[in-house]
């Protein structure tokens, strides 16, 4: 459901602005509501945006360097120092990193050459003697140059010879070779040059380090600082000036269940404010505030979006087919006592568990349930078919709770079609809330002619398709769709949009059906893929009585740790395809909602 909210106006006096805004961020449920043209720009909120910006990367990157073990007392200017130093040292690193790069390419260029001094080629050249430095390939190379040229092999790399020519300072040299110009190093000073600039980068990384392990929490410190002062900036830009700026004038949004605690403190402040119910047009933030199981599911319905406050919240209503579809989806026993156990031990005993994955463990044990209790309509245990296996429980379960492959496709489409027509109900209830009764009476033709459909096609010894009973209701439902689809229109506009409605719901109806195909065809597969790794396991293991167990364990376990990773992502994605597309769309959700953000610390 979604949290009832009340609309605030303050006005104040422009001199105590500030510490009123201080105090209602002390208060922190405030949600102040932006100008509809948005923050304007300022100098000063966007140099606080990109420093924050800054921190935050750096943050990240020291948190992958080292996890914070000894950490100095936490300083917000302590941590704008280190944000400082680490750029300095940054900065130095990818200098270090572009210097070592050329040092290690000058290095393989001498190497092939052997360690000289080039001093003596000054020496020789002092001397009347010019050496050149060429390179080519085996078949390119003429022993005649040996004689003209003075040529002389130094070494051969694979199938390129590298070759020197000493001639007399007048004379040019042109060879049908690569000419290399190398260093004016040696090839040991190169590799002193090497490890030093390594080293320095080693000691680069040092440092970063034990700023990982010390400074983190002055870092997070100035982080929380920078962010504070962005959204008090912020609130000041929403905030308008009247009478000639002697007043400020803000509005906001609090949760309904806080109005006496924030009129209490308002009176307090001696202030003019108002606390009014929010109009059809204002753009009212959203929280959410389903409980317990219900709860749980919110974090999938923000991977959409969040509803208008004048709609219904759809998060109550989709969180049990979901939680069908997933274990659907998934299908096997096995796999889903496994996640079942998994979840539930990393609660016993991990340490700090945030307070933000509780609610998702308690999500994975919850469709790990589904899986188990839905892996066994078909009897499927990490790929094994238990009902195959002669025990008297088994068979007892596999009389009262099998179904084939068959069935298992009738029952994706009977859930499909119950969760559209609960759609389409839902749709007619937000439409009788938002806008009137008379503006749902389209919708509900439609669910009373599918029912009747239904009912006819299901049960004709009750009421027959084309009876007379079933044609006079496809009569009334005629007359709810055709005459109004659009209230407060002429009678031919709604004859028109009427068939057009019938039109979109004649060809999509069908397809939003079949849609949830999907159902069956991943736990079908997930349990083919299953067996087959199976299969691999026993039959690729070797004769051996040590060997093969072991070869079978290990294929066993990567497979079905494959098989298992891959049908979860399926099973998240596909009911969230299911979810999102049919069932929003048949409900007629709009979303669009913006987030109930309160300003404070």
């Amino acid at each position: 459901m979604i949290t009832k909210m009340k609309k605030l106006t303050f006005l104040v006096y422009h001199k105590e602005y500030e510490a009123f805004l201080n105090g209602v961020r002390e208060l922190g449920v405030v949600h102040v509501a932006e100008k509809q043209q948005g923050v304007a720009d300022n100098v000063e909120l966007q140099d606080s945006i990109r420093l924050s910006s800054r921190l935050q990367a750096t943050l990240k990157m020291l948190h992958g360097l080292s996890e914070a073990k000894e950490p100095t007392p936490a300083s917000a200017a302590r941590g704008l120092e280190v944000l400082d130093e680490v750029d300095v040292l940054q900065s130095e690193k990818a200098k270090l990193q572009q210097q070592l790069q050329n040092y290690q390419k000058e290095r393989a260029a001498l190497e092939p050459w052997g360690d000289f001094e080039p001093e003596s080629l000054s020496k020789l050249h002092d001397a009347g003697f010019t050496v050149n430095f060429y390179s080519c390939s085996d078949g390119s190379y003429d022993v005649s140059w040996d004689e003209i040229y003075i040529a002389m092999s130094i070494n051969r790399v694979s199938s390129r010879i590298y070759f020197i020519t000493i001639t007399k300072n007048v004379v040019e040299v042109d060879l049908d070779a690569e000419q290399i110009k190398l260093p004016s190093y040696s090839l040991t000073r190169m590799q002193i040059l090497c490890q030093e600039t390594e080293q320095a980068l080693a000691d680069n990384d040092q440092k970063l380090t034990v700023l990982a392990g010390k400074e983190q929490p002055s870092l997070q410190a100035a982080l929380k600082e920078v962010n504070t002062e962005i959204e008090f900036s912020k609130v000041m830009l929403n905030t308008e000036a009247t009478a000639g700026e002697k007043l400020m004038l803000l509005q906001g949004w609090a949760p309904a269940s806080k109005e006496k605690e924030i009129a209490a403190w308002l009176d307090e402040q001696h202030i003019y404010y108002e606390i009014t119910n929010p109009t059809p047009e204002d753009n009212v933030p959203i929280q959410l505030n389903n409980k317990g199981f219900f709860a749980w599911f919110e974090p999938i319905c923000r991977l959409y979006m969040l509803p208008k406050y004048s709609e219904l919240d759809l998060t109550p209503f989709f969180a049990p087919f979901f939680m069908v579809f997933f274990g659907l989806c998934l299908g096997d026993s096995g796999y889903g006592l496994f996640l079942f156990l998994a979840a539930t031990l990393y609660r016993m005993f991990a340490k700090n568990i945030s307070a933000t994955m509780k609610p998702i463990l308690s999500l994975v044990q919850i469709l790990a349930a589904s899986t188990f209790f839905c892996g066994m309509l078909t009897g499927t245990f990490f790929g094994v078919s238990l009902y195959d296996i002669n025990i008297p429980f088994l068979q007892y379960m596999k009389e009262h709770l099998f179904m084939d492959n068959n069935a298992m496709f009738q029952l994706s489409l009977i859930l499909g079609v119950i969760q559209i027509l609960f759609g389409m109900i839902l749709k007619a209830v937000n439409q009788a809330i938002q806008f009137g009764f008379k503006y749902a009476v389209a919708t509900i033709g439609w669910i009373i002619l599918l029912v009747s459909c239904g009912v006819g096609a299901l049960l004709p010894e009750i009421m027959p398709l084309g009876g007379t009973v079933h044609l006079c209701i496809l009569g009334v439902a005629a007359a709810m769709i055709f005459l109004f689809n659009s209230p407060g229109k002429n009678v031919f506009l709604n004859i028109g949009l009427g068939l057009w409605d019938s039109y979109n719901m004649a060809t999509g109806l069908l397809g939003d059906v079949l849609s949830y195909v999907r159902l069956f065809a991943l736990g079908l597969s997930g349990g083919i893929l299953a067996g087959v790794f199976n299969s691999l396991a026993v039959g690729m293991s070797p004769d051996n009585v040590i060997a093969g167990p072991i070869v079978m364990v290990l294929i066993f376990v990567i497979g079905h740790a494959i098989n298992m990773f891959m049908n979860v992502l399926g099973a998240m994605v596909h009911p969230m395809r299911l979810t999102f597309v049919e069932f929003f769309k048949n409900s007629g959700n709009e979303g669009g909602g913006k987030e109930y953000k309160p300003f404070k610390k």
